[in-house]
């Protein structure tokens, strides 16, 4: 985002039950994901919510890693917090968009995941990303999360499905009676 580019930042949201979130990184740049983890802790502790941390090696473990704790643990939400900075070969390409599809379709299948692993030409840009007082990625990536928590909780008594309505009788095909 250019500087002089403003934006909106929704307040974050409010929960009357706990809220666990477990924030997934890949410290490849130690200190680009030490500046990511303190945003986003300090904007999970601001919602008066409770995180988990653990390290993967690379943004490519992140989605596996978030879609493990899916099925395996107890979480409401998942940060995913890294660093991919532009080398010599096509490699970005691949580990930027596999590590944001695999995060996005754990996203549409139901998991709450506030995406904050960040995709640069340069150290420098991934500095003023990270940090807690600058762009401040990761606890935007927290923010995130929160908010599709909030959501995932508001219509998690609302359930549709996907247009059949139920009857009283069950019929075979083919089956009829006389």
């Amino acid at each position: 985002m250019a500087a002089t580019e403003s934006h909106t930042t929704l307040p974050l949201p409010s929960f009357d039950k706990p809220v666990k979130v477990l924030i997934v990184v890949a410290p490849y740049y130690r200190d680009i994901a030490d500046d990511l983890i303190a945003g986003a802790r300090a904007t999970i502790e601001a919602c008066g919510a409770s995180c988990d941390l653990i390290e993967v090696p690379g943004a490519l473990e992140v989605p596996t890693a978030v879609a493990l704790a899916e099925r395996q643990a107890n979480y409401d939400g998942y940060v995913a917090l890294g660093c991919v900075i532009r080398g010599e070969t096509t490699h970005y390409d691949t580990v930027c968009n596999d590590s944001s599809r695999g995060l996005m379709l754990l996203g549409l299948q139901g998991a709450c995941i506030g995406n904050g692993i960040l995709t640069v030409e340069n150290r420098e840009q991934a500095a003023v990303r990270a940090a807690p007082g600058g762009q401040d990625k990761g606890g935007g990536a927290a923010a995130a999360a929160l908010h599709l928590i909030a959501l995932s909780r508001k219509w998690a008594g609302e359930r549709r499905g996907m247009g059949f309505k139920p009857v009283d009788e069950f019929r075979l095909a083919g089956k009829t009676e006389a």
